[in-house]
């Protein structure tokens, strides 16, 4: 999107701050808005069998429940600057919220799977531009030296939505019925929507009426669409190995390559605003948070599924396991938030992105016999890097923005991290199968009757009163639990690794000074290196 003319800019007033209870009623609103949005990723996940078997599908039809958000809230993120410019960023948060509130009622009432999908879909798309503008209406409305505290508020509820997604769908699904995991975004929905248009309804933006882009629009759809689904069935059909994956992988590379191509193009209006990447710190902020993000989120897929496939956990109790994570992030947010302004930046997501080196190296020593305390420390901890990574550099990556550009930058920022945390989950459950296979070969080379060590192992299975039959798939399931377990520790080695070296390459961005971080949200003009 053009630029505003300087002339133009200037006239407009810079918003009046917030104070007080308005101002920390303000953040909790957008903040909740937030949670009930990114929860709702993930809430179904641990419904789907429930879902399932209640509209009469199979448990594989039933993941269309998650595909279909998850496509549209990909397609729906990069609309956001368009839309906020079109419509303004308030009026479009509100009726972000209201939409999906009644969505959400909508999918709590379906009466088959068909319907279900439909309104999931919709629930995606009218989600879209909640994450970003949330973020939009903080750094817009507050001081930079005021706006730590809420920034920090908000980013715990991104971070820690999608772990409570299956922890709270599964209780619901167990002590009531599937449809309350949608009921209960109605009463958030509703009291979010009248606090923020209460609040920040007075303080809307001036809004253009800009052309929309219909080609790039169509060529956006084309390949995330085909990307997302491509990543959500991979596993499932076994990759490139089926037609239907390489169809969708050469429709969402040409699709990618021309929507690249168009835009690019000296295009008045585009759709997404690429040439915010010619900026090098939103480029490098926005690529070092997405790959970090893709990283901690694949562990947050992989974690629950050892703690249920290997170490015997219920869901409720997989989910449990995860809580600690919120605990140290709590206590740390408000005062990484008032650092934020204070402090350069770049140290602060090194030392969070080595931490999570750390914790990841700390999961790598995990055996079959660690016990509960060994699992929830490292999580514990991981709270503190979590929010060490993801405020600096989101931080980073909008500092010296315009404040008429920031709403694209910050769905364009949540587009790639969110893309990217799909695909890193996706490779991540591939890699954790074939490792597994890998290591399953190497453990059974010498499981032969001419082995000793495999005579004494079924001795003494049968020993305990397991007949020779059962012994042999006893001792089978034994193997697969260790090789699963070798498979886990190699894919966190993988992540220790992966974390040092994005700690090296946030020096990429430039230090930004206090000054000018302090007036992102007020700057005027053309954006220049």
């Amino acid at each position: 999107m053009s630029a505003v003319p300087e002339a133009a800019a200037a006239a407009a007033p810079a918003p009046a701050e917030l104070a007080g209870a308005e101002r920390m009623l303000g953040a909790i609103a957008l903040a909740g808005a937030t949670f009930m949005t990114v929860l709702d990723v993930t809430i179904a996940n641990v419904a789907i069998p429930t879902i399932a078997g209640d509209l009469g599908v199979s448990p594989t039809q039933g993941t269309w429940i998650i595909t279909s958000f998850t496509v549209a809230n990909a397609i729906a993120l990069p609309l956001t600057g368009w839309l906020a410019t079109r419509f303004g960023p308030v009026r479009l948060m509100v009726a972000s919220i209201l939409l999906f509130t009644a969505a959400s009622w909508l999918c709590a009432i379906a009466p088959g799977m068909e319907a279900l999908i439909a309104c999931r879909v919709l629930q995606g798309l009218v989600a879209g531009p909640m994450v970003p503008l949330s973020q939009t209406l903080l750094l817009t409305t507050f001081t930079r030296e005021r706006s730590g505290f809420a920034l920090a508020l908000w980013s715990m509820t991104a971070l820690i939505a999608p772990i409570s997604g299956p922890l709270i769908g599964g209780w619901i699904t167990e002590e009531a019925t599937w449809p309350w995991i949608f009921y209960i975004n109605v009463p958030v929905g509703l009291l979010a929507a009248a606090i923020i248009w209460q609040i920040y309804g007075r303080r809307e933006s001036a809004t253009r009426k800009v052309p929309i882009d219909v080609v790039g629009l169509v060529l956006l759809v084309l390949w995330v669409g085909a990307l997302q689904i491509m990543l959500d069935k991979g596993k499932e059909l076994d990759w490139f190995s089926s037609g239907e994956i390489v169809a969708l992988a050469c429709v969402a590379g040409f699709g990618f390559a021309s929507f690249l191509a168009w835009e690019l193009l000296d295009n008045p209006h585009p759709i997404v605003d690429l040439s915010l990447f010619g900026v090098r710190n939103f480029w490098s902020g926005t690529l070092t948070l997405s790959v970090g993000y893709a990283v901690f989120f694949a562990s947050l897929v992989i974690l629950p599924l050892w703690l249920q496939t290997v170490m015997g956990y219920t869901q409720i109790w997989a989910g449990l396991m995860m809580a600690p994570f919120g605990l140290l992030a709590m206590l740390l947010a408000p005062l990484i938030g008032y650092s934020i302004p204070r402090t350069d930046q770049r140290w602060i997501a090194c030392a969070g992105f080595l931490i999570f080196a750390v914790v990841s190296f700390m999961r790598a020593r995990f055996d079959l016999h660690a016990d509960a305390w060994t699992i929830a420390l490292p999580m514990f901890i991981q709270g503190a890097a979590n929010v060490m990574f993801f405020l600096p550099l989101t931080a980073l990556a909008l500092a010296g923005l315009p404040a008429e550009r920031v709403p694209a930058a910050t769905g364009l920022n949540n587009f790639a991290r969110y893309t990217l945390g799909a695909f890193g989950a996706s490779v991540a459950i591939t890699l954790w199968d074939d490792r597994t296979k890998l290591h399953r070969a190497h453990l059974v080379e010498n499981l032969t009757s001419y082995d000793p060590a495999t005579d004494a192992a079924l001795a003494t299975l049968q020993g305990a009163g397991f007949t020779p039959e059962q012994a042999i798939a006893q001792l089978d399931q034994m193997v697969e639990a260790e090789a699963r377990m070798l498979s886990t520790n190699d894919l966190f080695w993988m992540a220790g690794v992966l974390f040092i070296v994005l700690a090296a390459l946030v020096w990429i961005a430039r230090p930004v000074r206090v000054a000018a971080a302090a007036n992102m949200t007020t700057s005027k003009g053309s954006i220049s290196e």
